[in-house]
């Protein structure tokens, strides 16, 4: 299918992107990287009348660390840029790992990891370790500047808490604890080429071989990457033992809410959390031990 008829701008600054999408209304559509928006486009999923490129705003594509501040990813930094960067696999390697394993390289090469979140697919693969490592959102719009709480960020299927002509201009991890360690494993059902069928993320705080405290998030099982409450309380205060494990994995899929559809049925997703859930805890608690 042929693209419809649209405008493309490209802004130098913040201020210039944030009243052309004010002007443009519901016509409007941010692009980032563009992996996402053009795929619909293509299907004709939507057809925007206004298409305003991000990339040549200084300071978006910014990737920086500090002990102080944590991490900081930009708007248009480059999936394939933070699974590579050096300061990222050494004090996040779960959100390496998590850029490293989106789609394949011409996406990770092209798409970013603020666009995968602003998406708002319920199996991004970057929500679930950023949500469970505490990750913040700093948006700009109109009405000036805000931050918000990656978990307060997902509303449904493509839906966010951006109102009206707001920009997600960067996102914040904060700097995991010592004894704090996180993983993340995903499964599609048909290649990696396809959409996650599940994943799940967990950071594990230890107090030497008990866990202290558990974040726990799947991906793919519901309207939006869920947490597993029920499964964080059967960890905390234990040793991670394997029958522990197998106990947490079958309550995070109890708290899953899977559907069929053409990536995967529902009972195939709800055997695979409680699967992904008992190693990605095992993972995550081994990584906090060896800090």
């Amino acid at each position: 299918m042929r693209l419809s008829h649209f405008e493309y701008r490209v802004p130098k600054t913040l201020e210039e992107a944030i009243e052309l999408l004010e002007s443009g209304g519901p016509d409007a559509r941010l692009m980032a990287g563009g992996t996402d928006l053009l795929m619909k486009m293509k299907h004709g999923a939507i057809k925007p009348k206004l298409v305003i490129s991000l990339k040549k705003i200084d300071g978006l594509d910014t990737i920086a660390f500090s002990e102080k501040t944590g991490l900081t990813i930009g708007a248009t930094a480059l999936l394939a840029d933070v699974a590579s960067h050096p300061d990222i696999i050494k004090h996040y390697p779960a959100v390496a790992e998590a850029a490293r394993g989106t789609a394949n390289v011409q996406v990770r090469n092209m798409g970013t990891v603020v666009g995968n979140l602003c998406n708002a697919s319920p199996a991004a693969d970057n929500a679930p370790t950023l949500l469970a490592m505490g990750t913040t959102v700093h948006i700009q719009g109109a009405g000036g500047k805000r931050d918000l709480p990656l978990e307060q960020f997902f509303k449904g299927p493509g839906l966010t808490a951006l109102k009206g002509a707001e920009i997600v201009t960067a996102l914040t991890v904060p700097l995991p604890p010592l004894n704090a360690g996180a993983a993340y494993l995903s499964l599609s059902a048909r290649g990696k080429l396809d959409c996650t069928a599940v994943g799940v993320a967990a950071m594990v705080t230890m107090k030497k071989d008990v866990c202290d405290d558990l974040r726990l998030f799947i991906a793919a099982c519901g309207p939006t990457p869920l947490r597993a409450p029920g499964a964080e309380e059967i960890m905390r205060g234990k040793t991670p033992a394997d029958d522990l494990l197998e106990r947490a994995g079958e309550q995070a899929a109890g708290e899953a809410s899977p559907i069929n559809d053409l990536r995967a049925s529902a009972d195939y997703r709800t055997r695979v959390v409680a699967v992904l859930t008992s190693r990605v805890i095992k993972e995550a608690s081994k990584r906090a031990l060896k800090r």
